[in-house]
């Protein structure tokens, strides 16, 4: 929210986001929806560039500002095995359904992954995905003790007219944006430096701290996250038509339909973004044909899921695959 001041967003544009009352900002186990997240910062990019969300949004995140998870990598025997620990206890900062952390060890390189399902031209995603890389190298330097640079980054978003921003908040000019994913590609031996301020069983604390966040955590939910979850479910027993899913939620399909307008969505938006995440889940982490992943997530045939993929990632079905297999070694 800070950083919503920073640029010039009014609260009362924000401050009756679900989450944000002071009961709820107090408490460490209150835990935001993503809608509310997301929310502000659609609105955050709005007021200034992207580049320059993700620039202050780092800027803004001193280590503790994430509680318990910030100290799982600054507080580790080494950077790798922090990034390790919180990528684990993601789920502790993140909603784990729409963002993921991964770490790929690749012989003499680690990727640091971040995956973020929104389209490359979703500019509040495209802040979220450049910040999250610009924490991890943050806190990974940070637990090194010294400037952690990559030897690569890829964003999974489109070029933006100026550069120097990001290359500030990576430390190195060698970007590549529209990629299927962001990643941050070190040199293994940076991230074996050994933490001069690790303390022997620490790490052990702060993992069952983490683990007990997540257990007695208070998830708020709002309307857009039921029907989401209701959606799922449907989905899943195939059966996420408007009537039937409306049918689940006791309303009349106007009633639904009008609902998500309110929250600014609508059902065929809200379809494709579960569609996206199965496919994109299926092509990661099975074998499955093009084909047979279309006949599975409601589409007509291979053709028309290529186009989709398509246009949510500026790739093939195949090439998609293909990348990820690479990154994962």
């Amino acid at each position: 929210m800070n950083v919503a001041h920073r640029v010039g967003l009014p609260r009362d544009e924000f401050g009756h986001l679900l989450g944000l009352a002071p009961e709820h900002l107090g408490d460490d186990l209150c835990r935001p929806p993503a809608a509310t997240i997301n929310h502000i910062a659609e609105l955050t990019v709005a007021h200034a560039p992207w580049t320059d969300v993700a620039q202050l949004l780092t800027q803004q995140a001193v280590v503790g500002a994430l509680g318990v998870w910030d100290y799982l990598i600054t507080c580790a025997p080494t950077p790798l095995e922090g990034i390790k620990d919180a990528a684990a206890s993601f789920a502790v900062v993140a909603d784990t359904a729409t963002e993921t952390l991964t770490v790929t060890e690749d012989g003499e390189k680690v990727i640091i992954g971040h995956l973020n399902h929104a389209h490359l031209a979703n500019q509040a995603a495209c802040a979220v995905r450049g910040f999250a890389l610009g924490l991890y190298r943050q806190r990974l330097s940070q637990a090194a003790g010294r400037p952690v640079l990559p030897l690569r980054v890829s964003l999974a978003a489109r070029a933006p007219r100026r550069h120097d921003t990001l290359t500030e908040l990576y430390g190195t000019a060698a970007i590549d944006f529209e990629a299927p994913s962001s990643s941050l590609t070190f040199l293994a031996a940076d991230l074996e430096i050994p933490n001069p301020l690790t303390q022997p069983g620490l790490p052990h604390v702060l993992r069952q701290v983490a683990e007990r966040q997540l257990t007695t955590a208070t998830p708020l939910y709002d309307w857009l996250h039921l029907f989401r979850r209701t959606l799922s479910v449907a989905h899943t027993q195939g059966t996420s038509t408007l009537a039937a899913v409306a049918q689940r939620m006791t309303i009349s399909a106007r009633t639904l339909q009008r609902r998500l307008e309110d929250h600014g969505t609508t059902w065929n938006a809200e379809l494709e973004v579960l569609r996206r995440t199965q496919i994109t889940q299926l092509l990661q982490e099975t074998d499955y044909g093009v084909d047979a992943i279309a006949a599975r997530t409601g589409y007509k045939d291979g053709r028309s899921l290529r186009r989709a993929v398509h246009r949510w990632y500026g790739t093939t079905p195949s090439a998609l695959r293909d990348m990820n297999a690479s990154s994962s070694g």
